[in-house]
């Protein structure tokens, strides 16, 4: 709800509808407007309004970004339906305005350029089921309020604008429904693959610190490369092909070391027996 006269209260987000009907029936009682406009949308959920692009004429009077609107008022939840007809009857008593009713669907309206006040009674239509569908028809919706708006004969009007929800057993329309995957049996029936993802997720909890989120050192339970980083499955295959290698060096080494050859071995002999094979 929201005018370009002072005249709204503050209200808490939580009310009853009909303490809600007889508070703003009281307000309006000081006809301080030439227009009142009732407007109605049903089949709508607070999420249709999270969206800064669905509404985004309503949202600028509504958050006073309109320097035109000097009061606006919005309330969260209400318990049941405002009584818009009340309103209008008290309207056509109380100020003497004139009951006006658009038909939205139609897109066409005439509004007399005349100065009495009036009171326009605005029904849109429920909207789609699809997300993206009822994000462009509440635009369309807020655009036709707008268009109404501005073909005003006098800038003094207050709009109350009225939302009912959809039923309460069918879920958010506009919540998208999360995709389902089936997991195929083999890997349903296998407790390794269990085993292997929870141990994924166990690492992957801690800080790269090897801390927990509460600042204490937490130790992973699992297989030995698991709970040590720097012992990865490459260097112990490493370290069990080196330590062969190794033992076969020292053999090799301890061979050759054991080797025993006398110094005469390499003396030229001199002797007779040198010169017969001289000969």
């Amino acid at each position: 709800m929201f005018s370009t006269s002072e005249l709204l209260p503050s209200t808490p987000q939580i009310v009853p509808a009909k303490a809600l009907t007889e508070s703003i029936i009281s307000v309006l009682s000081s006809c301080l407007s030439d227009t009142y406009i009732i407007v109605t949308q049903p089949g709508v959920h607070a999420e249709d309004y999270w969206d800064r692009y669905a509404a985004p004429h309503l949202r600028r009077k509504v958050q006073g970004e309109d320097k035109a609107i000097r009061s606006a008022v919005s309330v969260t939840d209400v318990l049941l339906d405002v009584d818009t007809g009340a309103i209008v009857r008290s309207l056509e008593q109380g100020c003497g305005a004139a009951l006006l009713k658009v038909d939205a669907s139609t897109g066409s309206f005439t509004i007399a350029d005349d100065p009495h006040p009036r009171v326009i009674n605005l029904d849109f239509p429920a909207l789609p089921a699809g997300h993206q569908e009822r994000v462009d028809k509440l635009l369309e919706h807020d655009a036709f309020l707008a268009s109404l708006l501005d073909l005003l004969p006098t800038s003094k009007y207050t709009v109350i604008y009225s939302t009912t929800a959809t039923s309460s057993t069918s879920p958010p329309p506009s919540a998208a429904e999360p995709d389902t995957y089936e997991m195929d049996p083999g890997f349903s029936s296998s407790s390794q693959t269990h085993m292997e993802l929870k141990r994924d997720l166990t690492i992957h909890g801690k800080r790269a610190d090897g801390t927990s989120s509460g600042g204490n050192v937490t130790l992973v339970d699992g297989p030995l490369f698991e709970r040590y980083a720097f012992l990865s499955p490459g260097i112990f295959m490493g370290l069990l092909i080196a330590i062969p290698l190794f033992l076969i060096l020292y053999v090799g080494v301890s061979a050759v070391g054991s080797l025993q050859v006398s110094y005469a071995a390499f003396d030229r002999e001199m002797g007779p027996a040198a010169q017969k094979k001289g000969q």
